[in-house]
């Protein structure tokens, strides 16, 4: 553990004397021009190359506007566009936040039509699929997609990641698995989407009816909700017969999310298809996300240095050289209550990387007016 990193932590830990609100975040956009100058949208260099190459986001998100204000920032640049849906069940002060986003910043927008979210149901793609439409729609000639939640942020400058997508050559990158015997249950058989009595309220619960095969003889593939996809892939995937049919297939499934776009990569005709013969993309060769799970700490990579949540680490100060390193271009899960330092040093990071390529090489530095 980097001794400079843990002095910093200690610093910032002791000089945070508040948790910021969704509502300082609503009145903070209610000033557009102060805004984008203080958080510094309006001073974001990008190049010739992310200019030719630009990306788009579906953010799909529910609480914590201030994090997800960094994640936007995190991952901003001029010429990408970023479709923000916010669960029809936040508080009103969040929606504010998020609205207010959209307001003061032109490539940044609302999407169009809003769900429920509820845990492992239809509704968490329904969110996705409902951006990816809108992002179809923009004027902006994007040539790959990344999905994101409130909880992941950016291990790769936007400079860095165009680099890295480049190279794809129109192939998609995603976790792509044969299914576990306990993994099938979850599509082999009818879920209700019911009342519960804790966090989730509601959630997907398998009954005894067995479900028909899936259409087209499609064959079943595992991963998780995480994609980086062409727009190629997409534009194919909003026009096809066999996505349609697989989405109302999905609906009575659980966590029909983890599995559709892993399956739909595989299915010949899809471009950047990955064939079905080829081996499992396990999470840790999918660059998407980066998870530590805690029954695999201390055998995959390190053990945890902030917290658990169901059984997934919210990540420490101590994992900020592990994930810069580790390859992947995107991690989960972050939380500013459990460690504030690693998301400040990440910024830190992130923001010098794009600097310094500019400085170093002789990428030009445009800047684009917000």
């Amino acid at each position: 553990m980097d001794p400079v990193e843990v002095s910093k932590a200690l610093i910032i830990r002791r000089n945070k004397e508040r948790e910021d609100t969704d509502e300082s975040l609503a009145e903070f956009t209610e000033n557009c021009p102060s805004f984008i100058k203080i958080r510094g949208y309006d001073d974001v260099c990008f190049s010739d190359q992310e200019k030719d190459f630009p990306l788009a986001y579906s953010l799909v998100v529910h609480k914590n506007a201030w994090m997800v204000e960094r994640l936007l920032r995190a991952t901003y640049s001029p010429v990408n566009v970023y479709c923000i849906h916010y669960d029809q069940k936040s508080p009103p002060q969040f929606t504010a936040a998020m609205e207010g986003l959209a307001r003061c910043l032109p490539n940044v927008f609302i999407a169009s039509k809003r769900e429920s979210v509820f845990y492992a149901s239809i509704s968490r793609l329904q969110a996705d699929l409902n951006c990816l439409q809108d992002l179809v729609e923009s004027e902006v000639k994007w040539k790959y997609v990344i999905n994101l939640c409130g909880q992941d942020f950016p291990l790769r400058s936007n400079v860095e990641l165009v680099s890295e997508l480049r190279k794809l050559n129109g192939s998609n990158m995603l976790e792509t698995s044969r299914p576990s015997s306990i993994k099938k249950q979850r599509f082999s058989f009818h879920h209700e989407l019911k009342d519960v009595s804790f966090e989730y309220k509601k959630m997907p619960i398998k009954t005894d009816q067995a479900k028909t095969p899936p259409p087209h003889g499609i064959e079943m593939f595992i991963g998780n909700a995480y994609f980086v996809l062409s727009r190629e892939f997409i534009l194919h995937m909003t026009s096809s017969v066999i996505a349609a049919d697989f989405f109302e297939w999905s609906k009575d499934t659980y966590s029909p999310d983890e599995h559709f776009w892993a399956t739909l990569v595989r299915v010949p005709g899809f471009p950047g298809e990955v064939a079905r013969e080829r081996p499992d993309v396990t999470d840790l060769m999918s660059k998407t996300r980066l998870v530590k799970w805690s029954y695999l700490e201390g055998d995959l990579y390190p053990q945890c240095t902030g917290e658990h949540v169901r059984s997934v680490c919210i990540y420490g100060s101590g994992e900020l050289r592990w994930l810069l390193n580790y390859g992947h271009w995107f991690a989960n899960k972050f939380e500013p209550k459990v460690d504030p330092v690693l998301i400040q040093c990440l910024e830190e990071r992130l923001e010098q990387k794009q600097r310094s390529l500019f400085s170093r090489t002789s990428l030009t530095c445009h800047k684009g007016s917000t």
